[in-house]
């Protein structure tokens, strides 16, 4: 079978995160949303149909953008049956999908995607925008599992997600602990191979369990409370982490909580994060500190596509999208928004909600020139021996143009 992720309406305004990428590449629990469709279905992803300025996407392991339009032309498009599955679905990981006949997915009581046989054409362009109006007459499917509605879902509900998702994808682990390591809980841990534990690490699974990945390093002084799951060549240097998912290759420190980094972040100084879900290669400057909660624990409100929303939340940190830079002790509202390539400095307090590739001090904003902005980001990805590629140049030019009216209001 030939799977296909794709962004609706509601999963496209997951600004700003999906001004960079698809939905499907966005980290939940120990998986990303494709990830885990891919898991579930047993196929691996074709692509994601999503907002045409994502053209060009591409990044090491992630599924490439496809056009609606070229469906029907990809190989073995009229050979073998198509799931178009959404990337808002959470499917549960231990139940065993249908895949013998055609049919509508129901997930939560929302469509979410269409198993079709060869030589049936794909859904619209508006199915994929707006799936509980497609008119497909198809036998009707339910699946077992969530859908997610808004971003800061992928925060809240992080650790309960990564609950569920270590007793099924990591097998049990055996191993032997470097003297004066401590371990709370040690049958909910599980090390990958090479994972390196310095003495004065306490691991806590006491509240849930705890996944150190390949090559995964924690130096002393660090004290990591489960849920948490540690990606890839990940370095913890020191602090108090829990409830978190840390994605592949960064280095963190300090206090982090009910936290998702989605890979390459670098907070190598104290600092608190909490309640937050930051983008790929931000770099968090010394004592950069969010907010979580309101004085008045009233519920907080964050900035969208569709202007302020309340969250029904009263604990909500910050979103920071990708590349985004602070400078030393910068200060982040509750449930502050900041946009893709932005660089915020002068260790102040910055406004709730910052456009994408701002110059950024206090209430003082400028436009991030895009070309100084490239040149930026190439010396940050090359210090861990990785290139800006052609494509994802364009796409974030792309995105620079696309935000360009923001700014302008914003600035004036």
């Amino acid at each position: 079978m030939t799977l296909i992720m794709f962004d609706d309406k509601r999963a496209r305004a997951w600004t700003p995160f999906t001004l960079t990428r698809p939905a499907g590449e966005l980290l939940f629990g120990c998986l990303t949303l494709r990830e885990r469709a891919e898991r579930f279905w047993g196929e691996s992803c074709m692509g994601h149909i999503t907002d045409p300025h994502l053209e060009g996407f591409s990044e090491p392991g992630a599924a490439a953008v496809l056009e609606p339009d070229t469906l029907d032309s990809e190989p073995d498009s009229g050979e073998t049956p198509r799931i178009f599955f959404s990337s808002r679905a959470v499917p549960g990981l231990g139940s065993s999908p249908p895949l013998d006949e055609a049919a509508v997915l129901i997930m939560d009581g929302q469509i979410v995607g269409w198993i079709l046989l060869p030589g049936t054409d794909p859904p619209d362009a508006e199915d994929f925008l707006a799936p509980s109006g497609s008119a497909l007459d198809l036998p009707r499917v339910k699946i077992p599992g969530q859908v997610l509605t808004n971003i800061w879902d992928l925060m809240s509900g992080n650790g309960e997600q990564i609950c569920s998702d270590i007793p099924v994808l990591f097998s049990e682990s055996r191993f032997t602990l470097t003297g004066g390591v401590h371990v709370s809980g040690a049958e909910r841990v599980s090390l990958g191979e090479h994972v390196h534990l310095e003495a004065g690490v306490h691991l806590d699974a006491t509240d849930g369990p705890i996944r150190l990945s390949d090559g995964a390093r924690v130096s002393a002084f660090t004290r990591l409370a489960g849920p948490a799951f540690v990606g890839p060549e990940t370095h913890v240097l020191g602090g108090s982490l829990s409830n978190v998912t840390l994605g592949a290759g960064c280095r963190v420190r300090g206090e982090v909580s009910n936290t998702v980094l989605l890979g390459y972040v670098n907070k190598a100084h104290e600092g608190y994060l909490g309640h937050a879900y930051v983008g790929r290669w931000a770099n968090l400057g010394a004592l950069t500190t969010n907010s979580d909660l309101k004085n008045n624990y009233g519920r907080v409100r964050v900035h969208t596509e569709e202007g302020p929303v309340d969250t029904g939340l009263i604990k909500v940190g910050c979103f920071l999208g990708d590349h985004v830079k602070t400078g030393i002790g910068t200060l982040l509202p509750t449930g502050c928004v900041v946009g893709v390539g932005s660089n915020l400095f002068g260790g102040v307090m910055a406004p709730p909600h910052v456009p994408a590739f701002s110059w950024c001090s206090g209430d003082h904003l400028e436009e991030y020139e895009i070309e100084r902005f490239l040149e930026t980001a190439t010396i940050a990805m090359a210090r861990r021996e990785m290139s800006l590629e052609e494509g994802i140049r364009t796409l974030l030019r792309r995105v620079w143009d696309r935000t360009r009216p923001e700014r302008s209001e914003a600035f004036s």
